[in-house]
């Protein structure tokens, strides 16, 4: 059955703002492009620009449940371009380049932070916090317009637990991690599952469906296997006759009457 609320949360996480953003060219280029993306039911992630290629205009978005297909960024970059062409962000030639977040994205929302809490992250600061602006831990909770944040890079008499406010946060990216990889291939599993399902392409679960436990489906009984070569045997095992004990010891057929029972 489909969700009545799905809609109104999808539309929260897209109109939820960022909290760190870019300054300088990149900013020019997020007031043109943040308002296309969340027309097209995407969120803007981050922009960078560098100097690969001559000039590249890297734009990572994702859908408001946090994935992202190649389908996606073509959409993205189908619509957005001929806008950039238009409101001209960059005073000179650049090659525009749609992406994903990445397993290691950066966090760049309240939601991220509350998303991803129980992960290992790395924070730097636009503004200094106790005379240091980089931070490394796991992300405990988010407190009012702060993350707490529990160290693991402490120095002698420092406290393990740091709250940061998340406005003079200037970069927050997951570390990639064992853990991390597993959930973000859970949650790609169940987002491809669902957008075939939304595009008929498989069947929708059917109501009240209990989730199957693969340890105690009914499978197949296996086939007899050839134990050297792993795979079925295509012919079926000689039987144990006085002809077939005679063939296996070499002796020409002629010794025996064919018609002699078995």
């Amino acid at each position: 059955m489909t969700d009545p609320t799905a809609g109104s949360v999808d539309a929260d996480l897209l109109a939820e703002p960022r909290l760190v953003v870019e300054p300088g060219v990149a900013a020019r280029v997020s007031a043109v492009a943040g308002p296309v993306l969340q027309g097209l039911g995407y969120r803007l992630v981050r922009i960078k620009i560098s100097a690969e290629a001559g000039c590249t205009v890297q734009i990572m978005a994702e859908r408001p449940d946090g994935t992202m297909q190649i389908e996606d960024c073509e959409a993205i970059s189908r619509a957005l371009s001929p806008v950039l062409d238009i409101a001209d962000p960059i005073e000179k030639a650049y090659r525009l380049e749609i992406s994903s977040p990445g397993i290691d994205r950066p966090l760049v929302r309240r939601s991220d932070f509350e998303r991803y809490a129980g992960h290992l992250v790395k924070i730097e600061m636009a503004v200094a916090h106790q005379g240091r602006k980089r931070f490394r831990g796991h992300l405990a909770a988010v407190e009012g317009d702060a993350v707490r944040l529990h160290r693991d890079d402490i120095r002698p008499d420092e406290d393990a637990d740091v709250l940061l406010v998340m406005e003079d946060i200037s970069d927050a990216r997951l570390v990639l991690t064992d853990e991390l990889v597993a959930e973000s291939m859970r949650r790609g599993k169940q987002a491809e599952r669902e957008l075939k399902q939304n595009l008929g392409l498989a069947p929708p679960p059917p109501p009240h469906a209990k989730k199957s436990d693969p340890a105690r489906s009914n499978k197949p009984k296996p086939k007899a296997l050839d134990k050297t070569l792993n795979k079925p045997l295509k012919k079926p095992l000689p039987k144990n006759t006085k002809k077939h004990r005679l063939a296996a010891q070499g002796l020409p057929g002629g010794e025996f009457d064919p018609t002699e029972g078995d």
